[in-house]
């Protein structure tokens, strides 16, 4: 297995287009085309995680915070970043991150936290604007089924809940071909009318080149004419935090002491009880305080994150429980994530969770 295929596996989950603008997902270090036996998954990369991917002789890390964030100017050893990345040269060690792209995933950190609490009618909590492009196409009438179901299986006309949606429209389309054209139907330098339809669908602008190979590849003219435009739709599959529901109501104390024990937590900070049951609960791997205005709008019982300042509980304005559990806490099931999905297309392939603490929180 080499290195390339491996960040493909994890970006046909969340793909690199999906993080935001001031990150830095992807192949941060090393060769893409390096053979890899082994990879190392883990949440930070570190020192003491370099030596652990030396020590079980894996070449390549997955982290979910990228190593290189704010730019790397020198590489002199002054700091653990270029110290990390320097000893990663040395050793031929691939890192490799998945940070805001996983979190704008409905199976991404936020997801596996829902999974984790019990949580049923997931949805995304803040979705993103943008992002979707219609793709429009005409398609001589006979060859449209074809056409349509080689876009569908590329990836396009999926809408919320539903996949293989399309508009389609019939009508009548005109050329003349020139001297040197090798027309599918028609004579050369004649107009001819073919009756055509006009297909309509939707798309993720990541899988744009994707999908237009596979238009190019099945549409029967020589120069088949489209259009991608894109939309300003919200899009309810990608963005950022989840809001679900709990199957049976629970009190809220009790509630608390369950995520204090599912996520392992020293101590929950958290607003003042509102004596009501939680059903409905948003949630929001690392830092997710920006999205309270969310979790409140959507009417949720309780608001789960981390990285909560002082003044900001007071936003909750006993309409909502906040529960700040902890950055590193929330987004600690990551390491799951990445051994999920590289072992359900490779299980035979070695994949090892770091057991290095990286949290740089201690509590007393």
């Amino acid at each position: 297995m080499d290195v390339k295929s491996i960040c493909e596996l994890i970006e046909e989950v969340a793909p690199l287009s999906l993080q935001e603008s001031y990150d830095n997902a992807g192949l941060l270090v090393g060769d893409s085309q390096m053979e890899i036996n082994s990879v190392l998954v883990c949440i930070d990369v570190t020192e003491e995680v370099i030596e652990e991917a030396i020590r079980k002789d894996c070449k390549m890390i997955v982290s979910h915070h990228p190593l290189i964030f704010n730019g790397l100017k020198r590489l002199t050893g002054q700091n653990e970043v270029q110290r990390c990345v320097a000893k990663a040269l040395k050793n031929d060690l691939a890192i490799y991150a998945a940070h805001t792209n996983l979190d704008n995933v409905l199976k991404g950190v936020s997801g596996k936290m829902a999974e984790k609490i019990g949580l049923v009618n997931i949805q995304i909590l803040q979705p993103k604007q943008k992002g979707l492009l219609k793709l429009i196409t005409y398609v001589p009438r006979l060859h449209s089924y074809g056409v349509r179901q080689v876009l569908f299986e590329a990836g396009a006309g999926q809408i919320g809940n539903y996949d293989s949606c399309s508009f389609n429209a019939e009508g009548t389309g005109t050329f003349k071909a020139h001297k040197d054209a090798k027309p599918f139907v028609g004579e050369i330098g004649e107009i001819h009318s073919e009756p055509e339809t006009r297909i309509e669908v939707i798309l993720p602008d990541y899988l744009k080149n994707r999908v237009l190979e596979a238009l190019l590849k099945t549409h029967p003219y020589e120069e088949p004419a489209y259009d991608f435009i894109p939309l300003e739709n919200t899009w309810n599959k990608v963005g950022a935090g989840v809001v679900g529901e709990l199957e049976e109501p629970e009190d809220e104390l009790d509630f608390l002491y369950r995520i204090k024990k599912i996520f392992q937590n020293p101590t929950i900070r958290h607003t003042s009880l509102l004596g009501k049951k939680i059903k409905r609960v948003a949630l929001c791997g690392g830092s997710g305080s920006t999205f309270l205005p969310d979790a409140i709008a959507l009417h949720a019982d309780v608001y789960i994150s981390g990285d909560f300042k002082y003044h900001e509980f007071f936003d909750a304005q006993k309409r909502i429980l906040i529960a700040d559990i902890g950055h590193f806490e929330s987004e600690q099931f990551t390491k799951d994530i990445f051994f999920e999905i590289i072992t359900k297309k490779m299980p035979t392939f070695a994949v090892q969770i770091s057991d290095s603490k990286t949290n740089p929180i201690n509590y007393l």
